[in-house]
This record gives structure tokens, C-alpha cells and sequence, in this order.
């Protein structure tokens, strides 16, 4: 019995993608790449914005169409977000994000009403995980985000789910158990990343909806404010002294979790990347009122600064939405000074996207599509020139690198990983021959990098 996954979305949905691939391989079912045939077509889907949700269907209708006797299941949040799912022929079992843990009985049930001959989990039993991986065929990503696990080298948890911020913008509260906040206890997590060390990993990225609200379980606003960010600083300092890991990378931080009491307490953590990507949205203070984001850009940079002031030139990059409601010229070139003032090593630009069921979609003043376009190229032609500029601050500090794949660039093939700071470097596909330079291992102070 073949089954292929297709991962839409955050670093969480892969991480529970992965967990979903862990159950059914040990059912007895073998994985396949998407555009192949299979039996079964599992799509973890996305719904954080308008174009997450078209892409969503398209490809769960385009599974149909190549396979159109297998069984569709659709996953996660575009299936929690929308009412008219059970409308979609194409879809034949639908799961929201708090039935992921049941998908491996639902789909054998759904299997058995169609009378399909089931795989044993005999075949598997008893097997060690490389034994099993090849037992089962390979798994093969096909969405962004296809090549977090090549050469196994970095690894991504996750920790924490759920989200109580209610931004006025987003959907992920409503989706992600309405204001529920969950976190992995801590003991698990260092099993799991002992684990993950046993297979060949070098880099875990520590993830979760809202991961500043690790150990927090109330619902109040501002839970992880009050815990200081304890819970996760104390999960840092565990994983640290994790042996054979050499890296720790971050997902996403709330800025209000950044304090100098915060950072003193982790900075002794030597495999922690110098890396914070700390979401903003915007530049301007009445537009972050309007977001509902709970801070302000002078308190955004001062956070900023607090960083800078224990690290040597980190990595912080951010997220930013141009075209939200009522954003005026005056308040996106407000917020296009503000970015430059920052620094950021790199951004991600967001069109603002209406969600229904949102506060900010009921606002008035909405931009036409136009402006948001032109705003977006705007800020991303900018964004490329303060990257640059970070990549050639880069020259001055020490490199390390985590190597995991081979890659062609002007014609010459290389070997490619990143730095703790998230800058892509190649050393020569020749050289790493030569001095022996491998995949899934760090180096560091290599002379002729390249950087991509």
C-alpha cells in the first residue's frame, strides 16, 4: 500500500508531517514521492493566507486528477478554516489540526469500507530506523521546504502549539485550538533530540506556533511575558548540553520575550545559532495598533539592541505585511525607515491577505490590490539590498559551516550549507574532495566559500 505526503505551510506542519510519515511507516505502508502513484494522497494543508488556500486545493485536486481511484485526505488548518470543506468531492476524509494524531485509523478505516487489501505492520516490526527507511522506499518532499531533512542534517521540532495573541490579521488562533496553548514537556523533547542526534543530525530548529509561549499553558495574553521566557530558556540550556548535537536554531520569537535577563540566561549556550527572527508586520506604531500586536517600534528596537548587545553581529530577520487596512503612503514609507534603521539580515514580505472571520477584515479603509502589489515590490527590491549588505558584514566573522547538499551555480558544482547565521555558503565540489569535506558535518574556518 503506497501513500505520499505534500507539506504546505510553517515548520510545524513538516514537523507533523514527519510524525504522520513515522505512523504509517510503521503500518506497513511504503512512501512515496507525490507525482507518483499511490493509494493514498495525504495534503497538510495551510490557510495563513488567501493564497495558502488556493494552493491548498490545488493540490488536493491535483492529486484527483492523477489519481483518481486513490483515497484524498486533506489536514490541518485550511481544513479548520473552511466551512464549506465537506463540499468538496474531491476530498475524501478531512482532518483538523487536533485529528492528526488519529489520521493513521481513520485512513485504515476509511481503506477497509473500500475493501483495499491493508499492508501488515509485521513487515516493519523489529527493524531499526535505517532498516525500516529502506524498507518502506524514501521519503521525498515536494512543496517549500523540501529539503529540511537532505543528508539529515537539520532536524525540526516541535514544541509548543497554539496561539492566544488574537493579531487582528490572522487565523491561526482560531484554527490552532481557538487560544489553547500546548507545550511538550522537556524530557521528551531531549529524548527526541538524543534521538535525532542517533540518526546523523547536527542542527535542530526548535519550533511552534507561538514558540515565546513554551511552558505556558494559561490563556491571558501575556502567559509567556509573565514565565520571562524561563520555560524555553530552560529548554535551550537541556537541549545544549545534548552530546554529538552541534547546532540550535530558533524558530519564530514574540519581541516582548526579549529581556536582558532572558538573554543572560542562554548566552552561555555556545550551539545556540546567533539567529532571532523576531516578527514585526510593520514599521509603524498606528498601523501595529491596528494589527492588535502588543508592542511598539521603539520597544521593537530595543530588543533589537539587547541582542546586538550579546551577540556578535546576529542574524535577526523578520516578517512584514504591506497593504494592511487603513496603511496610508505615509505610514509604509514610515515603516520602510524603520526597517532600514533596523538592519535586518533578511525579511520576509507579506501582501496583507483578508481572512474572514477576522477582526481586520471588517476594518474599513481596505487597500486596493494594486498598491499592495507595488508596496510589496517596493520593499522586496529594498529587502535584497539590505541582505546583501548583511552577507558582506559576513566576510569579518569566522565561518561555520553545516554542509548538506551539492548544488550547480555558473556552471561549477558545490557543496552548500549554512553558517550559524543563516548565510548560504558553497566551497567547491572539487575542493570538498580534496580536503575531505563531507555532507552533514560542521566546519569551520574553510578558506575559498562562495556564498549563494
Amino acid at each position: 500500500m503506497q501513500i505520499a505526503f505534500l507539506t504546505l505551510g510553517c515548520k510545524v506542519n513538516f514537523y507533523e508531517t514527519e510524525q504522520m510519515i513515522k505512523a504509517f511507516k510503521e503500518e506497513g505502508f511504503t512512501i512515496v514521492d507525490f507525482d507518483k502513484k499511490a493509494d493514498v494522497y495525504v495534503i497538510n494543508t495551510c490557510t495563513v493566507t488567501n493564497i495558502a488556500d488556493r494552493k491548498s486545493r490545488q493540490m488536493l485536486h491535483r492529486a484527483k486528477k492523477n489519481a483518481p481511484d486513490a483515497l484524498i485526505v486533506a489536514v490541518g488548518c485550511y481544513v479548520d478554516s473552511d466551512r464549506d470543506i465537506d463540499k468538496d468531492e474531491t476530498i475524501d476524509l478531512a482532518l483538523g489540526n487536533k485529528e492528526k494524531s488519529l489520521i493513521t485509523k481513520r485512513v485504515i478505516e476509511e481503506l477497509e469500507k473500500q475493501g483495499k487489501t491493508l499492508p501488515s505492520s509485521e513487515v516493519t516490526k523489529g527493524l531499526t530506523d535505517k532498516e525500516r527507511d529502506c524498507a518502506s522506499g524514501c521519503i521525498e518532499e515536494t512543496e517549500v521546504g523540501a529539503d529540511l531533512h537532505k543528508q539529515r542534517t537539520r532536524a525540526f521540532l516541535k514544541v509548543q502549539d497554539g496561539c492566544n495573541q488574537f493579531c487582528s490579521y490572522c487565523l491561526i488562533p482560531y484554527v490552532r485550538g481557538r487560544g489553547e496553548l500546548k507545550s511538550t514537556p522537556a524530557d521528551e523533547v531531549v529524548e527526541e533530540v538524543k534521538e535525532k542526534v542517533s540518526l546523523g543530525y547536527k542542527e535542530v530548529v526548535i519550533n511552534g506556533i507561538h514558540l515565546s509561549s513554551y511552558g505556558v499553558s494559561e490563556k491571558g495574553a501575556n502567559g509567556f511575558v509573565h514565565e520571562k521566557g524561563k520555560p524555553l530558556a530552560d529548554l535551550i540550556k537541556r537541549v545544549n548540553a545534548i552530546e554529538g548535537l552541534s547546532r540550535i536554531r530558533l524558530g519564530s520569537l514574540e519581541p516582548r520575550i526579549i529581556t536582558g535577563e532572558w538573554l543572560e540566561d542562554i548566552r552561555d549556550c555556545e550551539k545556540l545559532c546567533p539567529h532571532f527572527h523576531l516578527s514585526l508586520q510593520s514599521g509603524c506604531d498606528d498601523t501595529l495598533k491596528r494589527m492588535n500586536r502588543h508592542y511598539s517600534t521603539s520597544e521593537y528596537m530595543e530588543k533589537v539592541m539587547l541582542i546586538r548587545k550579546f551577540y556578535e553581529q546576529p542574524a535577526i530577520t523578520t516578517d512584514v505585511i504591506v497593504g494592511f487596512p487603513g496603511e496610508t503612503d505615509e505610514e509604509f514609507e514610515r515603516t520602510m525607515k524603520f526597517l532600514e534603521k533596523v538592519g535586518f539580515a533578511d525579511l520576509h514580505v507579506f501582501q496583507y491577505s483578508m481572512r474572514d472571520g477576522t477582526v481586520a477584515a471588517k476594518m474599513p479603509d481596505q487597500i486596493d490590490p494594486s498598491i499592495k502589489k507595488k508596496r510589496s515590490e517596493i520593499l522586496i527590491e529594498q529587502a535584497k539590498e539590505w541582505r546583501l549588505s548583511y552577507i558582506e558584514s559576513q566576510k569579518k566573522v569566522s565561518k561555520s559551516v553545516l554542509f548538506e547538499e551539492y548544488e550547480t551555480k555558473d556552471g561549477l558544482e558545490y557543496l552548500c550549507g549554512f553558517n550559524e547565521r543563516y548565510v548560504r555558503y558553497g566551497v567547491s565540489a572539487k575542493t570538498a574532495e580534496k580536503e575531505g569535506i563531507v555532507p552533514g558535518k560542521v566546519y569551520e574556518g574553510l578558506e575559498d566559500l562562495v556564498i549563494f
